[in-house]
């Protein structure tokens, strides 16, 4: 069983960055797809960026160009850098870990505000 931790939100200016980290314990990351997702208020639960155990990567289109999600499977630590922040950003950012049902798993979410 793996428990994702996601940490580094907070409040940024636009046009900041931010760096979210997930840390994962219980299990290694080596052969789990890792993605970050998040929620708006309101709003349903998107994906972000997901990178595969093979290391291919996709992002939604509003964070192409923004987001880099990376991994180290060394540490056990997934990645993901936000640059250029909008307002439309704000949301609660999770961490997902998934190999196939039954093993996906969620982190709590870390809170991320773009305002000024």
């Amino acid at each position: 069983q793996v428990q994702p931790a996601e940490s580094g939100g907070g409040l940024v200016q636009p046009g900041g960055s931010l760096r979210l980290s997930c840390a994962a314990s219980g299990s290694s990351l080596l052969f789990y797809h890792m993605g970050w997702y998040r929620q708006a208020s309101g709003q349903q639960r998107e994906l972000v960026a997901r990178i595969r155990s093979s290391g291919s990567t996709n992002y939604a289109d509003s964070v192409k160009g923004r987001f880099t999600i990376s991994r180290d499977n060394v540490n056990n630590t997934v990645f993901l850098q936000m640059n250029s922040l909008k307002p439309e950003d704000t949301a609660v950012y999770y961490c997902n870990a998934d190999r196939g049902w039954p093993y996906e798993f969620w982190g709590q979410g870390t809170q991320v505000t773009v305002s000024s």
